[in-house]
């Protein structure tokens, strides 16, 4: 699968992988910044942004669109860093392709198991009829009952666009989403390990990385740090871009 992707600057390459619901446009701001020190290359994952759509959904083949990438770039090493659902499938590449990654860095999650804490989300989007509505603005709106957040609404309203009627219609893959969501919860399951060296950046304001996660990921990565960042919550690179920059600069060094 080709995914679609964006890159800036020269140096070491370092991929960023964004999270559930999102694209590599979550993460251009920091890309460029980043790319006056490392070749940064952002990516939509498949069934996500502008990248091919599949009923195949899962973390195993996530790592592989991701070796196919390094492969068609000619990478035969590079930083990875993800976010979310993100971060899991960079957790889950390491393990599979360690000889491929310098270093990896993981940002709010870990490999643990999680509740469908996006349940309500699913049904509130899946609920729309996206045709019937003439402007963005409506879209939010009609998401504010079950998703009272303003900002969260604004960061899901990105994923619709409009078809050559002018129609909207989601860039996701949102059925098949959906439908592989409770594989995207589950916890890593291997008997891999990464030696490498890893980084694991917790929102302070956020739930998803935990202290007590710390055993198992250094069950998994043995040679893994944690980094909190202050008054960020799980979307860190929207709360506090400029701390998280200066700590993956700092780990990269």
């Amino acid at each position: 699968m080709q995914l679609n992707f964006q890159c800036h600057g020269d140096g070491f390459p370092l991929i960023i992988l964004h999270g559930l619901f999102g694209s590599l446009d979550n993460w251009q701001t920091i890309a460029r910044n980043l790319g006056q020190s490392y070749q940064v290359f952002t990516l939509d994952l498949r069934n996500h942004g502008r990248s091919p759509h599949s009923d195949i959904f899962n973390y195993a083949v996530m790592a592989e669109d991701l070796r196919e990438f390094m492969a068609a770039q000619n990478l035969p090493r590079a930083y990875i860093m993800g976010h979310s659902l993100g971060g899991k499938t960079a957790m889950h590449f390491a393990l599979r392709h360690p000889e491929l990654v310098e270093k990896l860095i993981v940002v709010d999650m870990a490999p643990k198991a999680y509740p469908p804490v996006f349940a309500p989300i699913f049904k509130a989007l899946l609920a729309l009829d996206l045709a019937s509505f003439r402007e963005r603005s409506e879209i939010a709106d009609a998401l504010t009952p079950a998703i009272p957040e303003m900002a969260l609404r604004q960061f899901l309203v990105k994923n619709v666009t409009r078809d050559d009627t002018g129609a909207f219609r989601w860039k996701m893959n949102l059925p098949v989403i959906h439908r592989n969501y409770g594989v995207l919860t589950a916890a890593i399951e291997t008997d891999r390990t990464f030696s490498g060296p890893a980084l694991f950046i917790k929102g302070e304001l956020s739930n998803y990385l935990l202290e007590g996660d710390a055993a198992l990921i250094h069950k998994l990565f043995s040679r893994a740090t944690m980094k909190t960042i202050a008054h960020a919550g799980h979307w860190v690179h929207a709360d506090a871009p400029e701390q998280l920059m200066k700590v993956v600069c700092n780990f990269l060094r």
